[in-house]
């Protein structure tokens, strides 16, 4: 395979269908959005099938057990696939959303509208419901998706996106609006970053490595998140028993995915007072904790310098002790990745310390950083979540995946 001639034809395929959905209507992205989720789930077999095969590929690679969880498909995680594309069929459509109008003095009528992207490249690893998720969403934007997943999950990939293209047809929209790239060589994402003619923006979604690369190499802009190193702060005002809950579910939900809890600060008088039960729970469900100064908790294991800062991605949390929420505060500022954090306190003037203080996409009081979803703030899916500050931060949803133009109205009006 030439790959550079299939990438610009890819590329060129997805402008031409780019220019035709950002005009289509609105119901017929939703029928095609629609039809693709029915396709899922009535071929749902095919997909186990071809999810087998992928993770008979990753069990040779040596992955490990929370990269295997990230590849694995059931029927139930099917269903989800399905609920997300439904959910993001029923959104309003936000193209041509006025944002904002207003009349000046001069007699122009100005409104500021949302308009798609363009073209939106996105690569991503393991986790093939980030097909459905990132057709689905630059569809309902008006945006066309070329899409590079992982190896690892290269038939599963392929079985949804054949589902997608269904939906596409379905509504008489154009094939190309959703392409995924055929091949597993790593040539194609080269060609992806400086492919500035076709492609309007690359949105990585993976671990480290690959957006690191992403963003060093990449000559199309960026939405990235480098890596989710997350923070629980306990306060000294915290509820034990929802301390304790909330913990266990940041931490063991699943531990592969960005919003896993990777490192859990306590409160000093909270410590002395209560001392940290929530440890003894993580250890009893299998977590290695890497525990800090000062803390004196029978099964864990000293933590050193190289644990603070540690996206882990498996059954290990560090914990540390800390001086209040101003001594959580500088941690997290030093270490933080700017994805989650998320503080656990009764207390409203500690809370709002932590919220105003800390820079992070998302912050979370008295609830599980496993929340840190798109589907979970009501997006029905997201394409990725964005740490940086240009542009989208946050889950990127449909609505993220739009930029904006001005239109001006006038009565013959002309400047003096």
């Amino acid at each position: 395979m030439d790959v550079k001639q299939v990438m610009q034809e890819i590329g060129t395929k997805a402008k031409a269908a780019s220019a035709e959905l950002a005009y289509a209507k609105p119901e017929d992205k939703t029928a095609a959005l629609m039809a693709a989720a029915d396709a899922v789930w009535n071929r749902r077999a095919e997909i186990m099938a071809a999810n087998e095969k992928d993770m008979a590929y990753g069990r040779e690679k040596g992955l490990s057990d929370a990269m295997l969880d990230r590849l694995m498909l059931d029927e139930a995680r099917i269903e989800g696939i399905v609920n997300g594309l439904r959910t993001v069929a029923g959104q309003p459509d936000p193209v041509g959303k006025v944002i904002a109008e207003w009349d000046m003095p001069s007699g122009l009528h100005i409104r500021r509208i949302r308009t798609p992207l363009g073209v939106v490249g996105v690569i991503y690893e393991s986790r093939p419901n980030v097909t459905a998720d990132a057709g689905g969403l630059c569809l309902k934007s008006g945006n066309a998706a070329i899409l590079r997943g992982g190896s690892e999950s290269f038939h599963s990939s392929s079985a949804i996106h054949a589902c997608l293209v269904e939906g596409l047809k379905a509504a008489g929209l154009p094939e190309a609006s959703i392409q995924l790239v055929p091949t597993r060589d790593r040539a194609a994402v080269s060609e992806m970053l400086i492919m500035t003619d076709t492609i309007d923006v690359i949105v990585p979604r993976g671990g480290k490595g690959l957006v690191g690369l992403v963003q060093r190499e990449a000559r199309v802009p960026v939405f990235a998140h480098l890596e989710g190193i997350v923070h629980v702060y306990v306060d000294a005002a915290a509820d034990v028993e929802k301390a304790r809950k909330v913990i266990l579910n940041a931490k063991t939900r699943r531990t592969g995915i960005c919003g896993a809890a990777e490192c859990l600060l306590i409160d000093r008088t909270f410590y002395d007072k209560h001392g940290a039960p929530f440890i003894t729970d993580l250890i009893e469900a299998g977590i290695e904790v890497r525990a800090g100064e000062g803390l004196d908790v029978d099964g864990t294991v000293p933590a050193s310098d190289s644990d603070w800062g540690n996206e882990y991605l498996d059954a290990i949390i560090a914990a540390k002790l800390v001086d209040g929420v101003d001594g959580a505060i500088d941690h997290i500022r030093r270490y933080s990745s700017s994805h989650t954090d998320a503080i656990l306190t009764e207390d409203p003037a500690a809370r709002d310390r932590f919220f105003e203080r800390v820079d992070s996409a998302i912050l979370m009081h008295n609830a599980s950083t496993q929340f840190a979803d798109g589907g979970e703030f009501g997006m029905g899916a997201e394409i990725g979540i964005a740490t940086g500050k240009m542009h989208a931060r946050g889950p990127v949803g449909a609505e993220q995946l739009t930029s904006f133009k001005y239109l001006v109205s006038g009565d013959g009006t002309v400047r003096a």
